[in-house]
């Protein structure tokens, strides 16, 4: 069975899958439901498959992310995947999929306006502005900030996201980062940058779970690289109303 964590603050059906409960093998295992990796496209297609049913979808819609900015509404009707980095809904029945592995998934809902978001945020995605974006396309769809709930999801956490001054200084805001190792140096905290992107909405909540922290339940970007290379699968999040 897809594995996922919810959180109780968001009212809708929700799910932040972990990498259990599919049927991908080798450094894909096992519920990768990533699109663009050398998975076998059929067990990813069985994993996103077992993530919908999980949460009682009647259809799945993802994107093509490309850390950027762009939000769209998401369509039942879609065909390919396109590029951006969040997406909307009023439509019942329409779970909103974002995969990540390291990066922040951040799931929005307005209970009372009956509308839902899902973005993907890296660090380059939340400096361009995608979070609050998403919020605006909530808006055009009838949300209001104030009662616009958010999770951010599992991601990277700060003791393990270690950068270079190039990145600290890209983000601008030293609040974010500790010391590192040494003078070149620092660990981001990608959650809580985001949280503070969020700060005009009714409420912006941190899950907590570190990804590279936990080689058994989650995919990570991070842990791959230090690994020296090799297959890198992806979770995803989703969110319906």
């Amino acid at each position: 069975m897809a594995e996922y964590l919810t959180h109780g603050a968001l009212t809708a059906r929700h799910g932040f899958f972990t990498r259990r409960g599919g049927v991908s093998g080798g450094g894909y295992a096992s519920l990768n439901c990533g699109l663009r990796g050398d998975d076998d496209p059929a067990n990813v297609a069985e994993n996103r498959a077992r993530a919908t049913a999980a949460l009682g979808a009647a259809r799945l819609v993802s994107l093509r992310q490309v850390h950027g900015p762009a939000v769209v509404e998401a369509e039942p009707e879609w065909t390919s995947l396109l590029e951006a980095d969040a997406l909307v809904t009023d439509r019942p029945g329409l779970a909103l999929g974002i995969i990540t592995a390291d990066c922040a998934p951040v799931l929005f809902h307005d209970p009372v306006a009956g509308v839902a978001g899902a973005a993907h945020a890296g660090w380059r995605g939340a400096v361009a502005g995608v979070l609050e974006a998403t919020v605006d396309a909530m808006v055009k769809l009838g949300a209001e900030p104030q009662r616009i709930t958010a999770v951010i999801g599992p991601c990277i956490a700060q003791p393990s996201y270690e950068v270079r001054a190039d990145l600290r200084d890209a983000v601008g805001d030293a609040r974010f980062f500790a010391p590192g190792r040494d003078a070149a140096h620092f660990q981001f905290d990608l959650a809580g940058y985001c949280a503070h992107r969020l700060s005009g909405i009714g409420a912006a909540l941190v899950l907590g779970v570190d990804t590279l922290a936990e080689e058994d339940r989650f995919f990570s970007h991070r842990r791959r690289t230090l690994a020296g290379g090799g297959p890198l699968g992806h979770q995803l999040s989703a969110i319906m109303l």
